[in-house]
């Protein structure tokens, strides 16, 4: 499977290394040189710099067969923005935007977007360690697959104009 990351902080390197280390094929960018030395030094997947809501940077990094793609940057806007180009100009499949809003999370879950509510994860997480009851709100919200038919099956049937 090839899978992009963008953003390679301490979830994007880990996630990075340990998927290069199932010998998935990874590319994982980030605007900052030295974030890349967050990698395991057995990393094997291709580091670049650039901005992750580039549509040429992400086209010039070859993330046109890939499988999955995952924005995990410090900022919401810049992964939802990297998320959407993903999805819908670029067209791949599972794409997931690391986002700190519960309610932005909810939004863009509906759109199609895959999201990772960190919020509702850690809040959960202490709850539950609290020995208290969770939200109940999802912290991880699946988006669609992307269609590039546009269509809610996926099928065309030959009577579009």
């Amino acid at each position: 499977m090839k899978a992009v990351i963008v953003g390679c902080g301490r979830v994007g390197a880990l996630l990075a290394g340990t998927l290069d280390a199932a010998d998935h094929e990874v590319t994982i960018i980030d605007m900052v040189t030295r974030a890349f030395d967050r990698l395991p030094a057995t990393f094997r997947g291709e580091a670049i710099r650039g901005d992750g809501t580039d549509e040429d940077v992400l086209r010039r990094a070859g993330v046109h067969d890939a499988k999955v793609f995952l924005a995990l940057t410090e900022g919401d806007n810049r992964n939802i923005m990297a998320a959407q180009l993903a999805r819908e100009t670029l067209g791949i499949p599972v794409v997931y935007a690391k986002v700190n809003d519960e309610v932005r999370a909810e939004a863009y879950a509906e759109i199609g977007i895959g999201t990772i509510c960190r919020t509702t994860m850690m809040a959960d997480a202490l709850l539950l360690t609290l020995g208290l009851k969770a939200s109940g709100v999802p912290a991880i919200r699946p988006g669609s697959p992307h269609d590039p038919t546009g269509h809610p099956d996926g099928l065309v049937t030959g009577t579009e104009s």
